[in-house]
């Protein structure tokens, strides 16, 4: 019997933001999870100075925290370029005048957190290269990205959001009075500084006072220079939905899960997402009845066809006391380690981590190049 031909699929991964080290974690877990009879993997990495390389699916399958410490790619490997093929693209390494080890794929599957990769730019070249891809296009991906846009996105939409005020860096040096002013007057504290473009929660602070607010907003501006200072929405369950596409109806969403934090004052940081040791439970699924469920369900849905986005989304939202729900942010690209919420909360759903893998791929596979 002839071999069945496999999907080759180009995991992309790594890239030059702050996010290069979740990226790699995330690679390594979905290199172990997916099913390698349907599919053939080719490992393209970018390390953090922006070079494209190829990556043996060996060491990619390696990338996992060790002693606490995240994988990262070296810079020490031979540059790869990009190229376009009709019916996909092609990934060759320079050596010298020549390209050697050419490899085509179908389908590219880009594992790209943060900027410069989770934000649009990576989706328009695949774009303009006629490469089908998993997740979100230009648009959604790059307002995504951007908790400003998203916010206004979404409250256009008629979606609950929590109050917010953006700064950008070049109106903060001679308007500072101006936004401590507005962010007083406009917003009840506690207050959250985040980069406007950030993940993963890097460089997110927690302003329990208006003195406490030129420390924040510097901090985020060491990773954006545009921030957001958004009300806390207190005493609130933290609680995602996983949402998947559906080209043909309405988007899968999973069961609920919760973040629960162990301290009053915690919030859910870097720390706790990637090395959540003792001070973070995740709760799949979580306990919450039928009809509150039902409606963040279907918030997450709506979030999800509000924002145009494509292939998977993770909407992650604030229930207050009285059931209450303002959404928070839509990731148009969620962590996706064996720990990820995404992953889980399917699994839960009834969805393994490998069976939703191809499904992600299929539907990359079905969309179409060009307008939409």
């Amino acid at each position: 019997m002839a071999e069945t031909t496999r999907t080759r699929v180009a995991i992309i991964f790594g890239g030059v933001s702050s996010e290069h080290d979740v990226s790699c974690l995330t690679a390594g877990g979905v290199t172990r999870a997916i099913d390698t009879e349907r599919f053939e993997v080719i490992g393209v990495g970018i390390t953090p100075s922006g070079r494209w390389v190829q990556v043996p699916v060996e060491e990619m399958a390696a990338m996992q925290v060790v002693e606490g410490t995240l994988p990262r790619l070296t810079e020490d490997r031979p540059e790869a370029l990009l190229m376009r093929r009709d019916g996909g693209g092609r990934i060759a390494t320079i050596d010298g005048d020549t390209l050697v080890d050419q490899r085509d794929f179908d389908v590219a599957f880009a594992l790209l957190h943060g900027p410069f990769g989770e934000d649009g730019t990576i989706q328009g070249l695949f774009e303009m290269m006629g490469i089908r891809y998993v997740g979100s296009g230009v648009a959604a991906s790059a307002n995504g990205m951007d908790k400003d846009l998203m916010k206004t996105a979404l409250a256009g939409a008629g979606l609950p959001v929590a109050p917010w005020v953006t700064i950008h860096r070049r109106q903060w040096g001679a308007e500072q009075r101006h936004f401590l002013q507005k962010i007083e007057a406009d917003l009840t504290f506690p207050v959250f500084v985040k980069p406007a473009r950030g993940g993963s929660s890097l460089g997110i602070t927690r302003a329990a006072t208006p003195d406490d607010l030129p420390r924040c907003i510097e901090e985020a501006f060491g990773y954006d220079p545009k921030i957001i200072v958004e009300e806390g929405v207190m005493n609130a369950r933290e609680v995602e939905v996983a949402v998947l596409d559906n080209l043909d109806g309405a988007p899968r969403v999973s069961l609920a899960g919760e973040i629960r934090m162990h301290t009053p004052d915690a919030f859910y940081d870097f720390e706790a997402k990637y090395t959540p040791g003792e001070q973070v439970s995740l709760d799949v699924p979580a306990a919450i009845d039928g009809p509150l469920l039902a409606r963040l369900q279907r918030l997450g849905a709506r979030t999800f066809r509000a924002m145009g986005a494509e292939g998977l989304s993770r909407v992650d939202m604030f229930v207050t006391p009285d059931e209450e729900i303002f959404v928070n942010e839509l990731n148009t690209m969620p962590g996706f380690t064996y720990i990820s919420m995404y992953p889980q909360l399917f699994e839960a759903s009834g969805l393994s981590y490998a069976d939703l893998i191809a499904e992600l791929v299929r539907l990359a596979l079905e969309r179409p190049t060009g307008l939409r």
